[in-house]
């Protein structure tokens, strides 16, 4: 097989707890974005659009909607003879088999996978990310830096720069230090989980890594410090688009929002940069007369007849006469039943919501559904059903409704 220039491998695996209930039984890149998407979505097109045509999808957690999604890749031009889309789930080696341990050690367990392309260069890409973004760009500036790492960063606001990976600079862009998630970070240039390796340097130090036992097989936590302690010459990489990590409840109804600004804070009407997705084949969406929508996105085979202000609606949604929806996210084909009161909420994939239910509305200290990981949003769970007449508080996750209930308290 001739040689590849680049390997993308997409981080799939991981079990997106933050998320709740959204990721109960689906991998967090399967999770719908933007009425027409999923999150796996993006690093895909951006793979497409910047010429990457071998990639592979490292999957762990509830991967089986995901696989499913993927399938050949064609929706991104990945359905190729040559190179293409693999999805890469952990599997039984001659010796054992064993689940994939951190970051690093996903991709040192593809090290045979990777050695058939014989590339120089491997990408290391997150599943979870919402960007749009050329890695040919990327590439070309390792390439000019000479660097055997590369790390896309951009600034972010100091009183969040410990939730993320941060590096020291001079002013080349050579990386002097690396802290990940530090209490008392040293800049608020944040780390993307965006990697270029020379592939013959990465492949000898997640060999190195795996014969650590103290190791956390992590690029963050162990290959990228012991990669600066060795003297190889990192580099940053300065991203200055739209960049949003949706690893949370909060930050995914964040992203879907900022799609309704005017002008919108991240464009997906870009005809030059589209995101392609699969698309299910459904029938033009329908709006009655008694229907009000106001800078909403709504997405094919809807039945619409209540009214929607500042919403992100999936395919096959159907909204009854007499609902008002505000700030929300639902998922595909769910039910809102007639008089159906919702704010800030995002209804799960075929979950049904009564008639006159509220969501969202008021507090109450008394929540029984009240989980830290929602703040004053609703969270309800794909394919449950909302009784009539239900009022669920600001700040409730629904994970069952119906008999036995499994109250968040976490």
């Amino acid at each position: 097989m001739a040689r590849t220039d680049c390997v993308a491998m997409i981080l799939a695996g991981g079990h997106g707890s933050r998320l709740g209930v959204l990721t109960d039984e689906l991998a967090k890149p399967a999770v719908p974005f933007g009425g027409k998407y999923r999150i796996i979505d993006f690093p895909l097109s951006n793979c497409a659009h910047s010429g990457i045509t071998t990639v592979g999808v490292l999957t762990q957690y509830q991967p089986l909607d995901l696989n499913t999604y993927i399938g050949s890749g064609g929706p991104w031009g990945l359905d190729r003879n040559v190179g293409g889309v693999y999805v890469l789930p952990p599997y039984v080696r001659t010796k054992a088999g064993e689940w994939y341990k951190g970051t690093a050690n996903a991709i040192y367990q593809n090290i045979p996978f990777i050695e058939k392309f014989d590339p120089n260069y491997v990408l290391v890409l997150s599943g979870d990310h919402i960007y749009k973004m050329n890695y040919k760009k990327m590439i070309k500036h390792h390439k000019k830096t000479g660097a055997t790492a590369t790390i896309a960063v951009r600034p972010v606001p100091w009183d969040e720069a410990s939730r993320f990976g941060i590096m020291n600079t001079d002013n080349e862009g050579r990386i002097l230090e690396f802290q990940e998630k530090p209490d008392q970070p040293i800049s608020n240039q944040a780390s993307m989980g965006i990697y270029v390796f020379d592939w013959q340097t990465l492949k000898k130090y997640l060999i190195l890594d795996e014969e650590d036992p103290s190791s956390s097989n992590d690029f963050g936590k162990n290959i990228i410090p012991r990669m600066l302690e060795a003297g190889e010459d990192l580099y940053a990489y300065q991203f200055q688009g739209y960049w949003k990590d949706v690893g949370t409840v909060y930050s995914l109804w964040e992203a879907n929002m900022d799609l309704l600004a005017s002008p919108p804070v991240f464009n997906l009407h870009d005809n030059n940069w589209r995101i392609y997705s699969k698309n299910p084949i459904k029938p033009p969406h329908y709006v009655s007369s008694e229907a009000k929508i106001t800078n909403s996105c709504v997405t094919e085979g809807c039945n619409i007849n209540g009214s929607l202000d500042h919403c992100v609606v999936s395919d096959g949604v159907t909204i009854e006469r007499g609902a008002r929806i505000k700030d929300s996210i639902i998922f595909p084909n769910a039910y809102i039943g007639e008089d159906a009161i919702i704010e800030k909420t995002i209804i799960g994939e075929g979950a049904i919501i009564g008639k006159g239910v509220k969501c969202g509305v008021k507090d109450s200290e008394s929540n029984p559904y009240a989980s830290i990981l929602t703040d004053d949003l609703v969270l309800i769970k794909s394919n449950i059903e909302i009784e009539d007449g239900t009022e669920l508080f600001k700040g409730s996750m629904v994970r069952k409704f119906k008999g036995l209930e499994v109250k968040e308290h976490d």
